[in-house]
């Protein structure tokens, strides 16, 4: 498998949206796979989601099939450093994102990190905007924009604790938006 892929699909409530696949996720099959990366700590302690969850693919398709969080990535080439990307990755890929956003139109887009949004909207929507932590006061077509930090191990600035606390956030602003009962269309 060269890279993972999308869950995505009708009716999301939200869309993960990370920079790109890291290899070892790639290698496992499914999304923050890295024993490291604070993903699946931070979603279990949020609230995000009303149980505890192990990370691996069967988990990931429970989240996405019972609660509607889907997959993707802003650049679907992995590496085992985001920053390892080039522009031309983000030239080639953001707009594919974009397609995806507008084609299945989730509630909310949530990218993990400012990197993953700067490139974003860069890329696929031609725009340079400063991107900060937590809801956006714009949208992409009919779907909200929410930022969290990243949760990969290279970005140690933040805490899981911090992480944790974005996601709450999050889980707030979904629940004082409309009821979270999923159901595939």
């Amino acid at each position: 498998m060269d890279t993972l892929p999308d869950y995505i699909d009708y009716g999301l409530h939200v869309l993960s949206i990370g920079l790109n696949p890291s290899t070892i996720s790639v290698e496992k099959g499914f999304y923050f796979a890295n024993p490291r990366n604070r993903f699946w700590k931070a979603l279990n302690a949020s609230g995000l989601i009303p149980e505890e969850i192990m990370p691996c693919i069967q988990s990931q398709e429970k989240i996405f099939r019972q609660y509607g969080i889907g997959f993707t990535d802003v650049v679907k080439k992995h590496s085992s450093m985001g920053k390892s990307l080039k522009a031309a990755d983000y030239k080639k890929w953001a707009p594919t994102l974009k397609m995806k956003i507008e084609k299945y139109a989730p509630s909310v887009c949530w990218f993990h990190g400012k990197m993953a949004a700067q490139n974003y909207f860069k890329y696929a929507e031609h725009c340079n905007t400063t991107v900060e932590w937590g809801r956006l006061s714009f949208q992409i077509k009919h779907s909200a924009v929410f930022v969290t930090p990243n949760p990969s191990p290279a970005n140690a600035v933040f805490t899981l604790h911090e992480i944790t606390e974005w996601y709450e956030k999050l889980a707030e602003m979904l629940d004082s938006e409309s009821p979270r009962v999923y159901s595939p269309t």
